[in-house]
C-alpha cells in the first residue's frame, strides 16, 4: 500500500445540512450561487502564484512515478481554487496528488472591468514523484508517495464553462463529528455520476485455477470530486476476488454527481463481473 503524505487545503461551503440515520445529507438552506466567468477576450485570466510547497525530503528512490493529470477548476474573487475536478485523470494515486497540489495553488484572481470574478478554467498538472520506503508507527514497511520536483502547471480556457456554480469540496460534505462523508441519493435533480475511466479487477490464482467466475457488487460513495470513497463488497464472491473488485472500483474517477449545477456526493452499486474468456 502507498500512502501519500500531502496536505490538503480544506474549502468550505455555504448551506446547512444535517443527516439522516443511512447518512444521507438533506438540505435545509440553499447555498449561495455564483456567476462564473471563461477565459476569453476581454478577462484578464487568473496567474498562478508560486507554489507555497517543498518536494519530500527524497532518501532512497524506489521508484520513479510520473504522469499528467488535467482538472477543471473554478478561481474565486479572491483567487483560490474551488470544485476540483477531473477532466483527463490517470487512475492512479497521482489523481490525488494533482487534487492535493491544486487545492493548495493560489492565484492572483481573473479580472472583468478592473473587478475580481470567478473563472473557470483547466489545470494541467505534470507530475514528478518517487516511491519511497518507511516504517509506520508499529514498526511495519510502507512506501510512500513524494514530490520529486514541483509541479509543472498550465492554466488554461474550459470547454463548456458552467454560467454559474456553487462552492463546494469533498471535506464541506463530511460529518464533523465522525468524519464520516455524507451523499446524496440519484433521483430528481441530482444527476448520476459517470465514469472516466475503466479499471479492469484481476482474477486471483485460486479463482482462476479452479475456473470460478460471477458478479461481485460494491457499494462506493462518488465525492465531489469524482472520486470513490468508502468502497464496501455488498455481494460476495470470495476466493480473493473481492479484494481485487475493491482494487479496481479504488482507481475509478468520475464526472460527479450534478445538483443543479452544483457537484455532490452520491451513492452508487458497482457490479464488476468476473468471466474467464
Amino acid at each position: 500500500m502507498i500512502a501519500i503524505f500531502f496536505l490538503l487545503a480544506a474549502i468550505r461551503s455555504g448551506g446547512q445540512e444535517s443527516i439522516s440515520s443511512s447518512g444521507q445529507v438533506q438540505i435545509d438552506a440553499q447555498p449561495t450561487r455564483v456567476k462564473v466567468y471563461s477565459i476569453e477576450p476581454g478577462l484578464t485570466a487568473p496567474d498562478l502564484l508560486p507554489l507555497n510547497i517543498s518536494p519530500m525530503p527524497q532518501g532512497k528512490c524506489k521508484a520513479k512515478v510520473d504522469g499528467t493529470v488535467q482538472l477543471s477548476i473554478l478561481v474565486d474573487a479572491t483567487g483560490r481554487p474551488r470544485n476540483l475536478m477531473f477532466l483527463h485523470p490517470l487512475g492512479t494515486d497521482l489523481d490525488k496528488i494533482a487534487l492535493g497540489v491544486a487545492a493548495a495553488d493560489r492565484f492572483a484572481p481573473g479580472t472583468l472591468d478592473g473587478k475580481p470574478v470567478v473563472v473557470a478554467a483547466s489545470l494541467e498538472l505534470n507530475l514528478q514523484t518517487c516511491v519511497e520506503e518507511a516504517k509506520d508507527n508499529s514498526g511495519k514497511k510502507i512506501f510512500t508517495l513524494a514530490l520529486r520536483s514541483l509541479p509543472m502547471q498550465t492554466l488554461g480556457a474550459l470547454p463548456q464553462a458552467p454560467a454559474d456554480a456553487i462552492f463546494v469540496s469533498a471535506d464541506s460534505w463530511k460529518d464533523p463529528t465522525t468524519g464520516s462523508l455524507r451523499f446524496l441519493r440519484v433521483g430528481g435533480a441530482v444527476k448520476p455520476a459517470t465514469s472516466l475511466n475503466s479499471v479492469a479487477a484481476q482474477f486471483s490464482d485460486e479463482a482462476r485455477r479452479k475456473k470460478y467466475q460471477g458478479v461481485c457488487l460494491l457499494s462506493v460513495i462518488v465525492d465531489p470530486q469524482g472520486m470513490p470513497q468508502n468502497v464496501k463488497v455488498i455481494r460476495a464472491l470470495g476466493l480473493g476476488l473481492d479484494e481485487n473488485a475493491v482494487v479496481a472500483v479504488g482507481k475509478y474517477r468520475f464526472k460527479p454527481a450534478m445538483r443543479n449545477g452544483e457537484p455532490v456526493p452520491v451513492m452508487l452499486n458497482i457490479a464488476v463481473n468476473f468471466r474467464l474468456y
